[in-house]
């Protein structure tokens, strides 16, 4: 597989990371570095591995991530979403007290949503026999990047407004909407 095919992959499977990474942000008018990082490397991360796992798997469950994968991924931002949404109701405005979707179970299930697709595409990758490393390494750089951004976008836009609840519940109706974007292809 050329390089320039594996770059484009790379790119589009970062497309959720990304738009979940601005969310976050929206809904964090506090981002610092380390946030930051920590959603990019787990993101990045996920990407990654993923792939190679579907790789691994081969033809074994390649139905069975087929027909599960957009529900997993459905249920697992829905949730994620409707917390955010939940979260976006409550009267403390404090950043400090803000709970941090990059950490805890919340990162986990966003790097796990994120990174199905990925899952995929090693499944695919292992049935036309490619090598899997490069592309590991490339799709988890990309993601890593394309979150950093993300995160840095939604960070900037959050503090233009003065209506931080309004862009939690936006970033919340946003992982919503991708979950449904999943489920529906």
């Amino acid at each position: 597989m050329p390089l320039y095919e594996i770059i484009i992959i790379s790119i589009a499977l970062a497309m959720d990371a990304f738009t979940i990474a601005v969310a976050c942000g929206l809904c964090m008018p506090c981002v610092s570095k380390r946030q930051n990082f920590r959603l990019a490397f787990h993101f990045g991360l996920f990407q990654a591995l993923m792939p190679l796992l579907g790789w691994g798997a081969g033809l074994a469950v390649k139905s069975m991530v087929v027909t599960y994968a957009p529900w997993i991924s459905f249920f697992l931002l829905a949730f994620v979403g409707g917390k955010m949404i939940y979260e976006s109701f409550e009267t403390d405005d404090s950043c400090k007290n803000y709970k941090d979707p990059t950490r805890g179970m919340s990162l986990i299930f966003l790097s796990v949503a994120t990174s199905l697709d990925a899952l995929a595409v090693g499944l695919s990758f292992s049935i036309m026999d490619y090598p899997i490393v490069l592309p590991c390494v490339l799709i988890g750089i990309t993601a890593f990047i394309l979150t950093s951004i993300g995160m840095w976008l939604g960070e900037s836009f959050s503090k233009a407004s003065k209506y931080s609840h309004v862009a939690e519940r936006i970033g919340g109706i946003v992982l919503i909407l991708i979950g449904l974007k999943l489920l529906l292809q």
